[in-house]
């Protein structure tokens, strides 16, 4: 299973859970005189949506209880109830959602339903499964579905399935495998996004690029050795010829068989279904749907479509009918011709040759360094050089030439004195060649002079290396310029390999808003636009669910239903519209709606009954500040609960998921017109362009695509202003961050009687910050700090300079809302205010008597462990709602981290958690004398006694399966913690709450 099918099973998994504990919680309205019928649509929605989604992901006997509870939803929706069915009908919803939750657990442990259980359900409330006349089921294509088509499907319910003459796999070598499933997957991509255009746009085009994506599937896999995928999607390539051909018409159930039939085509590919019978429960039901709509004359056995010949070969093509031999065609030329010339590459490898052009970056800028090293070096020979010059000028002009005029005299009376006198040859020969000559005809020269031009020449030789090296130095430098062309060329070059088109991802928006906008019941249009803009494939990964989160939003939260829609004298159906598109080094994504926009009244009213603000101040707040709130964790201002809205998890989450991607988010709203969500985010994550600055001994460095200016100000242009600075900049007041002050480094001093600022866009808004100097800006490569530094959210990485010193690089959004956090309001616990509550200061003098006054209970901390953020956010909610202070770890690591500091009372915790699970994190606890006596809830979706008897043995307390009920983890938590207090205080750490 891939990493994508993984995520996407345990969103299913989720959204079921969650389903569920809605019906649970509502499921006696439709036997309530009170309830309307927007309440049971609501349920009718949540009903319908689980079985469509268990259908999709193949679990057959899961949508058969689901689309019963539809229709029991559906019916109390269009008829009145008598007072005689509220009994069973009561009891038949508590057990079907009883047996859907069982059912779930063990799906999600081990990818089987509870058949037996599901057959002694059915067996029990037998008139509910009983075949229903047309006219009361829940929708004409989902009844078609449930019972049968014709003969053909009878058949099969009674034992003929037809997914049991699907033939056997071959055995596929793996480096086959590693070729074909990159491309089967680009197909089922195009396939499913074909299908989603199908409902608003079946053109002729789209059903063609469809029917060549299916059977290019076709042939492929049968070509490969896989045969079932091969046949599976042979059948489906008859459907979708008759839809080209017009012998059908495009509709909402055709594209429902289609959609589920490519789920079962990945789930083919990537192997992962559980057993045969899995297999053949899924798979046979859809061919039973496709063969309803294929005529007799066409029909065939999938294993004539598979086996024999490949699907390409000539001779497939000959056995097959008249009407789809077109359709049974070669590939085109230009596609295997454009096929030939391309080569796939894993990300794998192009992460390890993008980290490799890191590498090269920085042993660029070390070059660089080293050659700045080599000018410096230079310099100062050239000044050696020039001071030696002027030396040897000053020598000759000093000596040289007045010992040569006295050398010259001294000759002459020596000669004389020695005229006529005894001497060597070799001496009289000199003097009568000396005397031949004046001293203006021919020069004399010592030792002394020879040394004086030695050092002449030496001076001019040095002038000459100099010279020389001052070239090759040019030419170096000319050199590092072309290896950073190339360097830059290469990166651009593996980018743009890395880079996939933002379309891919549309693909899973289209289908996120059709879900969303079928459980809120609104008519809804989503329009993308610039699917052709490409960015790093890290990215999209990273900002999927982001964009996903924002479009559920946009339907739940900003598209009126139709009754407001006309009031306001809007089209019947709303519009949300995707749009991405480059800018500089950057990817702007918007998520807009055309809904009636941030209801500011609304916001400023839930942040004052949630407590985040006074009232007496909530009348003050602006828009943007306002706006700000909408970011605040377990905010909402939904008014209530819904599978896509109402539980205050969401907007934090993507806030934080686009800065850690060193971006940004930000809000547009008008007043009758919409809201538009902006995201902002880098091309690229590996290599980016940084400022470098310095605070005392430390350089640090900050992306340069948030700095907006450098300027420089005196100290008074600054002005506290409650425990705030701020200054102005061009007339607009800007908030000031000292990153001394923030950072605890020596506190920086005015040079001249200025400081520098850098003034950066951080969390929305704009900021100075105060650094001692701007040292310049580079490329840099950015490293991550490990696991052991992942805590310091401040420095999200670290880069190498030249001299190979690490330079941290500063998290600017965090290095602003650091500076705020320290002034913000402080919201005490109920123990805390009540020290503080009116008659206090009775208790404090004693007017009180100590006994007549309820012991004050402290806080109690409980620690949640889960690596699932959707099961941590909504355990966390339940328990802080009830009186809890709730830590949350995302792991067994930092949870035993959290516990070290801080201490707990209770840990909450999952089996399954990357580094360290559930049961290593309890004997980390067991083996520490200060944690032994923490109680300890586990809470996992492993029913099975082995995984309980081994958490029993490992220390736990008490165990719980998932989807846990509200009132039911309650109640244990308080029992633990009960328990816990009467047989000793825990022994934790103590409670830090600076």
């Amino acid at each position: 299973m891939t990493s994508q099918d993984s995520s996407s099973l345990e969103q299913f998994l989720q959204d079921a859970s969650e389903h569920l504990q809605y019906l649970r919680e509502y499921a006696a309205l439709p036997v309530e005189p009170q309830s309307s019928g927007d309440d049971l649509a609501r349920l009718y929605d949540a009903a319908h949506e689980l079985t469509e989604s268990a259908s999709r992901w193949g679990f057959p006997l899961f949508s058969e209880i689901a689309g019963r509870l539809a229709h029991v939803f559906q019916y109390a929706r269009k008829a009145q109830l008598s007072p005689d069915t509220y009994g069973p009908l009561t009891e038949f919803l508590a057990d079907a959602i009883s047996v859907l939750e069982f059912n779930l657990l063990q799906i999600s442990s081990d990818g089987k339903e509870t058949v037996e259980d599901i057959a002694a359900f059915k067996h029990r409330y037998a008139f509910a499964f009983r075949e229903a006349p047309s006219s009361e089921s829940v929708e004409p294509e989902q009844e078609s579905a449930d019972s049968g088509f014709g003969g053909k499907s009878s058949a099969h319910l009674t034992g003929n399935n037809l997914a049991d003459d699907l033939p056997d796999d071959d055995d596929v070598p793996r480096e086959v495998l590693e070729f074909f499933i990159p491309e089967a997957e680009e197909h089922l991509q195009i396939a499913t996004q074909c299908l989603l255009g199908l409902e608003s746009n079946a053109t002729a085009d789209e059903i063609n690029r469809l029917f060549r994506s299916v059977h290019t599937i076709k042939g492929s896999a049968a070509q490969v050795g896989l045969r079932r995928l091969g046949a599976v999607a042979h059948r489906l390539e008859d459907l979708i010829g008759l839809l080209r051909d017009g012998a059908l018409q495009s509709s909402a159930d055709i594209t429902d068989v289609c959609l589920q039939t490519v789920d079962a085509l990945r789930k083919f590919l990537y192997r992962q279904w559980a057993s045969d019978e899995e297999m053949t429960s899924t798979v046979g039901p859809l061919l039973a749907r496709i063969t309803r709509w294929i005529p007799e004359e066409l029909q065939e056995s999938p294993v004539d479509g598979a086996e024999g010949a490949p699907a390409d070969s000539p001779e497939a093509d000959a056995a097959a009918a008249p009407a789809n031999a077109s359709a049974r065609g070669n590939a085109p030329l230009g596609e295997r011709a454009l096929q030939a010339k391309s080569v796939r590459i894993s990300l794998v490898r192009l992460d390890q040759m993008m980290n490799s052009v890191g590498e090269l970056v920085i042993n660029r800028t070390r070059l660089v360094g080293r050659m700045t090293e080599l000018k410096k070096l230079v310099e100062v020979l050239g000044i050696s050089r020039q001071r030696l010059h002027d030396k040897v000028a000053e020598f000759q002009e000093k000596y040289e030439f007045n010992r040569l005029g006295q050398s010259r005299l001294n000759v002459s009376h020596g000669e004389m004195r020695n005229a006529g006198g005894p001497g060597d040859g070799a001496s009289a020969r000199a003097s009568g060649g000396w005397l031949d000559f004046s001293e203006l005809e021919m020069d004399r020269y010592d030792d002394f002079n020879i040394l004086s031009r030695s050092l002449t020449e030496i001076s001019a030789d040095i002038s000459e290396v100099l010279s020389q090296l001052g070239g090759f130095v040019g030419r170096v430098g000319g050199d590092i310029d072309e290896f950073t062309k190339l360097a830059h060329h290469l990166q651009d070059e593996i980018t743009q390999a890395r880079m996939v088109p933002i379309g891919n991802l549309y693909t899973r928006l289209s289908r996120t808003a059709r879900d969303a906008a079928k459980v809120c019941g609104k008519s809804v249009d989503l329009e993308l636009v610039g699917e052709d803009t490409r960015l790093d494939n890290n990215i999209v990964q990273q900002i999927t669910d982001p964009l996903i989160h924002l479009v559920r939003n946009s339907i739940a939260h900003g598209i009126e239903d139709a009754p407001a829609r006309k009031l306001a004298g809007k089209p019947d159906r709303g519009r949300v519209t995707v749009r991405a598109f480059h800018r500089g080094n950057h990817v702007f994504i918007e998520v807009q709606d055309d809904g009636s926009g941030l209801d500011y009244e609304r916001i400023r009213n839930t942040a004052v009954n949630a407590g985040l603000i006074p009232a007496a101040e909530a009348g003050h707040l602006t828009e943007s500040e306002l706006r700000a709130f909408l970011f605040h964790p377990g905010f909402t201002t939904a008014a209530s609960k819904t599978e896509v809205a109402g539980r205050g998890v969401g907007l934090d989450v993507v806030r934080n998921n686009v800065h850690s991607l060193n971006g940004e988010i930000e809000i547009r709203s008008e007043a009758g017109s919409g809201t538009c969500f902006g995201v902002k985010v880098p091309l690229t994550l590996i290599i980016s362009q940084a400022l470098f600055i310095r605070a005392g001994s430390s350089v640090l460095a900050m992306p340069l695509a948030v700095v907006e200016e450098i300027r420089r100000l005196r100290l008074e242009e600054i002005e506290d202003v409650g425990g705030k600075l701020f200054t102005k900049v061009r007339g607009v007041v800007t908030e000031v961050v000292r990153i001394d002050g923030a950072l605890g480094l020596p506190p920086i001093e005015p040079i001249n009687g200025y400081l520098s600022m850098v003034i950066v866009r951080a969390a929305g808004r704009q900021v100075g910050v105060v650094v001692e100097e701007v040292l310049g800006k580079d490329e840099v490569v950015i490293k991550n700090l490990g696991q052991y530094l992942r805590r310091v959210k401040l420095f999200p990485g670290a880069t190498v300079s030249p001299d190979g010193s690490l330079i941290l690089l500063v998290d600017v959004n965090r290095l602003a809302a650091a500076d705020l956090t320290e002034s913000d309001v402080v919201i005490p616990s109920a123990s805390a205010a009540r020290v503080f509550a009116p008659g206090a200061a009775a208790v404090v003098s004693g007017s009180i008597p100590s006994a007549a006054v309820d012991e004050l209970r402290g806080e109690r901390v409980v620690v949640v462990a889960d690596d699932s953020i959707s099961v941590r956010k909504f355990v966390g909610r339940i328990l802080e709602k009830a009186g809890y202070s709730v830590k949350l770890a995302s792991d067994g690591m930092e949870a035993a981290e959290l516990i070290a500091q801080v201490g707990c009372h209770l840990l909450v915790t999952d089996i399954e958690m990357p580094r360290m699970n559930g049961y290593e994190l309890m004997t980390h606890l067991r083996q520490d004398p200060a944690t032994r006596r923490i109680p300890v809830l586990v809470v996992t979706s492993r029913a099975g006694a082995k995984h309980r008897e081994r958490a029993m043995k490992e220390g736990a307390a008490s165990f719980l399966t998932k989807p846990v009920q509200e009132e039911q983890l309650l109640t244990v938590v308080e029992e633990l913690m009960d328990s816990a207090g009467r047989r000793q205080r825990p022994s934790a750490p103590v409670l830090d709450r600076a």
